[in-house]
């Protein structure tokens, strides 16, 4: 070789580096400072569970009184469809249109600011307020971002035994206490309660007695008003000094409001205490929450009141869980009395320091592992210099990700533990060659062989590591909402990867020369490559040494590639974007029909309770009925805030910690869903088991959205649609979005009555309003820091059914001075409202959605198994046109049916297209990186050809593992091809310095192989230690198996595949010497 004939090598920029820094006084300090800005940035970055994906959501309501959905829509949400979409950075608008109002909500694209997007919105709104509808009021704008998801949920209930001493109107109040002092709390964001009723002065006029005294409601209600206002009147001297005078004393109490006088029809006084109640409590028809504890007595139930805790953009998760916890730990005692129990229902805090702590464990445990494989393979010495390298390079990954924004979460630390095998592979070629070359003996001295060393490796090694780069790179281009999920790992592990190589060629041969003082000598490290060598040489002979025989090991490496992708046909490995997580929570979402009564969906939770406690790995049960429990990511994509009807629900479950049980929570989920079968629900209800999603959350696992020429077509189709859905055995909790029309009951006034009467309309609607709604007149002041008490009126809920004596309650007065009774002024109607029109895009549809669990639980295969239905299905039969399906993109003929795929497929669809753009960017990059370096054009495919091998051990790994091809494998996948490239270029860089003049092929592959055998089995053992430690994460099993199977063929294929093609393509005909 030329530094045995005196020459040495060009030092290139790896050489120069080492040159000038193994000597300077500089590199330890440049040492020292790495590690401290690494573990600066280590205790400074924020830490989160997963990463934060900014979806801006801006909801806009509006209100259309007296409009039916259609019209709804014609006048109020297709003229604010059309200035939402006019919004630059708005992705999609959702438009939901009901009875007597318009929901239409603006997506932004992914990572948008969301107060920016609200600003944007009102500001576009504002511009068009002239084209608001005559008769509706202002639209209600609300921005709902990933920093409104709470991180903290406390639940006060009371504590066993104590049920008879609290209601919930008083934990509620104990709540809002608790909430204003916990909001003192640096860094917490909108905080807000769920559950509890709040407490009132409630009026509950009696239609009978109202009747009886001649007193109208519209009357009584003016009454109370005026007499409960104080309002400041001037000033007024007194002993020579200005007094602020004050006209009117508020009510202080029932007692006052009992004896306020009012006047009947006739003029006489009657006190509001002899027509209606007057007590202290909360509403009736309010939202209902209640908890069940397992304790050791068995189960507990009692009503419960949960403060969910925001933090602000920006602030770490668990710094502020754990200074909420703290305040909330002080308050137990002066504001929470003892027999409160305080449950923690939720601390993303501690889930993300857990879960970081966890990994930051493995990152450690992988770090070792990898010392010791150095120390066994090559030395200690070396494997003290790995010791400081691995260290000093995650360090500065980290440093560097927190200059950028990014925090310390699942993903960003599975990027460094699954980088950590790749970016000691610098290192390791760079330690392996110093060793060898110290070990020729050949009189350099250290520092010069080490400089030799480097150079001799530099040139390749760069190219290897800018290939990794070229491969993991492409992938932050990956749109959509896995956008923001999957960018640390291509940002944290390029990172790491170049920070390595300047690692390497800096600070490991620094090292390598104060570590290494003695004589290598008691290394005995062979430079022939030792056994690994010999029995590389054995193989490669039988592969290499005639060409039929190249020819045929090639050809049985290519049919098994093929065969390897035949198992994704054949469904012996299946797709899915992410599998479930093991979560610490499952939820059941009731939607029960339309109209149904508030305690008829808290029965119906209660009888689901009462199945999800005969699991053993369930603790707690928190229920709500007519509102929603607080939201997370999954909730806030639903708009789960939104759901406030009396027919809907939910129960969150909390399970015990994952050490503590035997089954994952996606098992217990099934087991679950299986069980609430036996829950007897109403027609059209439905109990849908939710698991929190391990990537981005979406409306449903399956959507079919149902577009059409108009809404019978429309409907028509989805009914049928929802029938085939529930025929595929796999697919489950099937609903729609029309659901079923709501009971109304329309008070209609008879226009000849009421001019007989002179009556106004306005005043008939207005008194209804009273009478059947819930009105706040005013205030009661308590004091002593107290919240002051609304005073309302509603009728009792039992009073709310329209018969003789609702009906006979007076609601006006007559010219001649009588009470008109309301059902002498209208006329009742029973009848059916108007379904949910849905629009997406400015396109009307129907949806039909549905989760998947069982054989299949990928909606690639739900879809495929609908769609083969569809074909099949009859609907000739039923007068209807069979749907044109789509996988992607809104029909742009609506002439006709059609169906558009949507949910988890449609995030599926677009990740998977974008790795797979990336995939071929990456080998577009890599090509051409080769291309500079060797200088060829057909070399670079020789060196590319290895990187379909991997395939052959990724699906025998998903196969041996039963897990399915995910995003994750996708990732390993692609790593895969930076990785066997590098080794692939060491390899080819080898064998280009080997050949010489009259030299036989043969020779100069076996020289190469067995001199790189060695660092090239080395580098994949590193890697494949680092995946191994993630190996039982739910979510990263498939980068695990990808890196650790794909690893293990491609890298014992691609020593003999290459030699093999050399063979085929450059045979010599000489034999081995």
């Amino acid at each position: 070789m030329s530094e045995q004939s005196g020459q040495r090598p060009p030092l290139g920029i790896s050489g120069r580096l080492t040159a000038a820094t193994i000597r300077s006084p500089l590199t330890p300090l440049l040492l020292l400072a790495a590690l401290a800005v690494g573990l600066l940035a280590l205790l400074a970055i924020p830490r989160e569970e997963e990463p934060q994906i900014s979806v801006p959501m801006v909801d806009i309501e509006v209100a259309a009184p007296g409009m039916a959905a259609a019209d709804a829509v014609e006048l109020v949400g297709l003229p604010l469809e059309t200035i939402v979409r006019a919004i630059d950075g708005v992705d999609h608008v959702y438009t939901q249109a009901m009875d007597d109002g318009v929901l239409v909500t603006a997506r932004f694209a992914v990572g948008a600011d969301p107060d920016d997007a609200a600003i944007r919105v009102t500001e576009k709104l504002r511009a068009n307020w002239h084209r608001k509808p005559v008769g509706v009021p202002d639209p209600r704008v609300t921005v709902r971002g990933i920093n409104d998801v709470p991180i903290v949920v406390i639940s006060l209930s009371p504590a066993p035994g104590a049920s008879a001493r609290w209601t919930d109107a008083m934990l509620h109040e104990l709540a809002t206490r608790t909430l204003n002092e916990v909001a003192k709390v640096p860094d917490v964001g909108l905080s807000f309660i769920t559950g509890g009723r709040a407490q009132g002065l409630r009026i509950t006029p009696d239609p009978a007695r109202l009747a009886a005294h001649q007193v109208t409601l519209p009357a009584l209600a003016v009454a109370v008003m005026q007499a409960n206002s104080e309002i400041p009147a001037g000033t007024a001297r007194a002993d020579g000094a200005a007094v602020t005078v004050s006209a009117g004393q508020a009510f202080t109490g029932p007692q006052d409001l009992a004896g306020l006088a009012l006047r009947n029809a006739r003029g006489e006084t009657v006190l509001l205490g002899d027509v209606a109640t007057i007590s202290v409590g909360p509403n009736e028809g309010q939202p209902l929450a209640w908890r069940w504890q397992r304790g050791a007595q068995g189960w507990h139930s009692a009503p419960a009141v949960n403060v969910a805790v925001a933090k602000r953009a920006g602030a770490n998760a668990v710094v502020v869980a754990d200074a909420v916890l703290a305040r909330v730990e002080a308050l137990k005692g002066p504001l929470i009395p003892a027999d409160v129990a305080v449950a923690i229902t939720r601390n993303y805090g501690e889930s993300a320091s857990e879960k970081a702590n966890e990994l930051l464990f493995h990152l450690g445990l992988a770090t070792v592992s990898i010392v010791v494989l150095i120390g066994l393979a090559i030395g200690w010495r070396e494997a003290g210099v790995t010791a400081v390298v691995i260290p000093t390079t995650i360090l500065l990954t980290l440093f560097a990700a927190n200059l950028m924004g990014y925090t310390i979460n699942r993903v960003s630390l599975f990027a460094l533990i699954f980088s950590i095998g790749i970016l000691v592979d610098d290192a390791i070629v760079m330690i392996e060659n110093i060793a060898r070359h110290w070990a020729m003996g050949d009189g350099r001295s250290r520092i010069d062989a080490a400089v030799d060393a480097v150079a001799e490796v530099g040139n390749p090694t760069v190219i290897a590591t800018l290939t990794v780069v070229a491969a993991l790179l492409p992938m932050l281009f990956v749109s959509g909402l896995m956008g923001p999920y999957m960018a640390p790992i291509p940002v944290n592990a390029s990172a790491a990867m170049l920070f390595s190589f300047f690692v390497a060629v800096v600070i490991a041969p620094w090292l390598m020369v104060r570590l290494a003082r003695k004589a290598l000598a008691s290394d005995h490290h062979d430079e022939g490559g030792g056994w690994l060598a010999n029995l590389y040489e054995r193989a490669a002979r039988r592969v290499i040494g005639t060409r039929g025989a190249a020819r045929g090991f090639l050809w049985a490496v290519g049919l098994a590639t093929l065969a390897a992708c035949s198992m994704f046909y054949f469904k012996a490995v299946t797709v899915k974007l992410l599998p479930f997580d093991n979560k610490s929570e499952v939820q059941v979402v009731a939607d029960l029909p339309e109209g149904t009564a508030l305690e008829q969906t808290a029965r119906t939770l209660d009888a689901a309770a009462a199945v999800a406690r005969q699991l053993p790995e369930v603790v707690a049960i928190d229920g709500h009925a007519g509102t929603a429990s607080p939201f997370n990511f999954n909730g806030l994509v639903r708009h789960a805030f939104l759901r406030n009807q009396p027919e809907q629900g939910d129960l969150m479950i909390a399970l015990a910690h994952a050490d503590a049980r035997d089954r994952s929570s996606h098992d217990v989920a099934l087991a679950l869903r299986k069980a609430l079968k036996a829950v007897p629900l109403p027609a059209g209800g439905v109990l849908k088991v939710v698991e929190t999603p391990p990537g981005p959350p979406v409306m449903a696992t399956l959507i079919a959205e149902i577009y059409g020429p108009d809404a019978a077509s429309r409907r028509a189709t989805a009914a049928e649609v929802e029938n085939l859905f529930r025929s595929v055995p796999w697919i489950v909790d099937v609903d729609n979005s029309a659901g079923q029309p709501r009971p109304r009951l329309r008070l209609v006034p008879q226009r000849d009555v009421l001019d007989q009467h002179r009556l106004a309309q306005g005043e008939i609607n207005q008194a209804i309003g009273l009478l059947m709604g819930t009105t706040t007149l005013g205030h009661v002041p308590r004091g002593q820091g107290r919240l002051p008490l609304p005073i309302t009126l509603s009728l009792a809920e039992a009073d709310r059914r329209w018969d003789g004596a609702l009906s006979a309650t007076p609601v006006a007065t007559a010219a001649d001075g009588r009470t008109l009774a309301l059902g002498a002024l209208v006329e009742a109607r029973h009848e059916a409202g108007n379904p949910m029109i849905f629009r997406r895009d400015g396109l009307a549809a129907d949806m039909v959605m549905a989760e998947l669990a069982g054989d299949y639980e990928a909606p690639i295969y739900g879809l495929l198994a609908v769609n083969r239905a569809i074909a099949a299905h009859d609907w000739q039969a039923r007068g209807l046109v069979a749907p044109t399906i789509s996988l992607a993109g809104q029909p742009q003929d609506e002439s006709r049916p059609s169906l558009l795929w949507d949910g988890e497929w449609e995030i599926t669809w677009v990740t998977f297209r974008d790795m797979g753009g990336a995939f071929l960017i990456a080998l577009v990059g890599i090509y051409v990186l080769v291309v500079g370096q060797f200088g060829s054009f057909r070399l670079p495919i020789v060196i590319l050809v290895p990187v379909p091998l991997t395939l052959i051990g990724i699906v025998i790994g998903h196969m041996l593992f039963g897990a399915p091809f995910t995003a994750t494998s996708m990732i390993g996948f692609i790593a895969l091809a930076g990785i066997i490239v590098r080794n692939s270029i060491l390899l080819v860089d080898f064998i280009r310095h080997a050949a010489a003049p009259g030299k036989p092929l043969r020779d100069v592959l076996l020289e190469a192989g067995r001199i790189r055998v060695k660092p090239i089995v080395l580098t994949a053992a590193a890697a494949m230690i680092g995946a191994a430690t993630i190996l039982t994460d739910p979510i990263f099993q498939g980068l695990a198996i990808s890196l650790l199977f794909g690893l293990a063929s491609a890298t014992l294929l691609t020593l003999l595949v290459i030699p093999a093609i050399y063979v085929v393509a450059r045979d010599d005909g000489k034999a081995f010497s």
